[in-house]
């Protein structure tokens, strides 16, 4: 297997995890947004930090370039995580998830502009059809230049920028679960100003919910990681898509909800562009 496709396998995993992540925090309730984030980065650093203990990975990292690196990913990562949750709180949440999903584009923009990664203009076109199915999909109602949209395509930003220095940082020696680590930890830390002052007491089921999204979470963070070690953003982020599927799927599996046809055609839309951008990397290896 080489290393383009382990890079695909990882981001569908990533998506499968912050899908299954959306469903736990919807089922836990009406609490802070700020609160649900810190929850979901506490469980994060147990498990990074398991990981590093196994693996016998420092903590220290070695060359200060790297802490940049790092510095950016934290920051970009944690406000993409505020603003897509304010997105929630504040819009249809199909608007929401539109976009945030508008992090693979920033994602490849800032590939070309930090790592000077080469854009082919097919691998463009099959990100743009991507996206074209996600709309299909998610049907946002308007309201696009209203303050709390503004907020959600911040987010998308502001997730696209973080996988940009995932890959950055892993290029220069950082392992995946440093990343998580100081990630998780610096998001934590910034939730929690903004979480105390509003805080709710969970009852004993919203923990539960909380400790599955924060479970599904670090799977997510560990997948998505491991992706673009692997492979450039330009050649497998338009997987990320995957994500709707799943979401549709434990909609209707769990919650009752049926897709319509617009929404069939979008699944169809973007599995189409998935299976034709994996064939045309395939070709392209050999």
């Amino acid at each position: 297997m080489n290393k383009k496709t382990k890079g695909i396998l990882c981001v569908i995993s990533a998506a499968f995890f912050f899908s299954l992540m959306s469903l736990f925090v919807r089922l836990s309730g009406d609490l802070p947004s700020f609160e649900k984030s810190f929850w979901r980065n506490l469980v994060a650093i147990v498990f990074a930090v398991y990981a590093m203990q196994k693996k016998q990975i420092p903590y220290r990292i070695e060359e200060k370039k790297n802490l940049k690196y790092l510095l950016i990913r934290a920051t970009a990562g944690t406000v993409g995580i505020f603003c897509n949750y304010y997105a929630i709180d504040h819009l249809v949440i199909a608007d929401a998830n539109m976009l945030n999903k508008l992090s693979p584009f920033f994602a490849i923009l800032f590939s070309y502009f930090a790592l000077k990664e080469r854009i082919q203009p097919i691998q463009l076109g099959f990100v743009i059809t991507a996206f074209v199915g996600a709309l299909c999909i998610l049907k946002p109602t308007g309201g696009i230049a209203a303050f709390p949209a503004f907020i959600g395509m911040l987010g998308g930003m502001g997730a696209g920028l973080a996988y940009t220095y995932v890959r950055k940082a892993t290029q220069n020696g950082v392992k995946g679960p440093q990343i998580v680590l100081f990630f998780s930890v610096f998001s934590c830390l910034m939730s929690v100003p903004f979480m105390l002052p509003v805080f709710v007491m969970p009852t004993a089921t919203q923990i539960g919910f909380l400790f599955l999204a924060g479970l599904a979470a670090a799977g997510g963070q560990f997948s998505i990681t491991a992706a673009y070690t692997y492979a450039p953003a330009s050649e497998i982020s338009v997987y990320d898509y995957t994500q709707i599927i799943f979401a549709a799927l434990f909609g209707m599996i769990l919650l009752g909800e049926l897709p319509d046809y617009l929404s069939i055609l979008g699944y169809l839309i973007i599995c189409g562009a998935g299976i034709a951008m994996f064939f045309y990397n395939k070709r392209d290896d050999q």
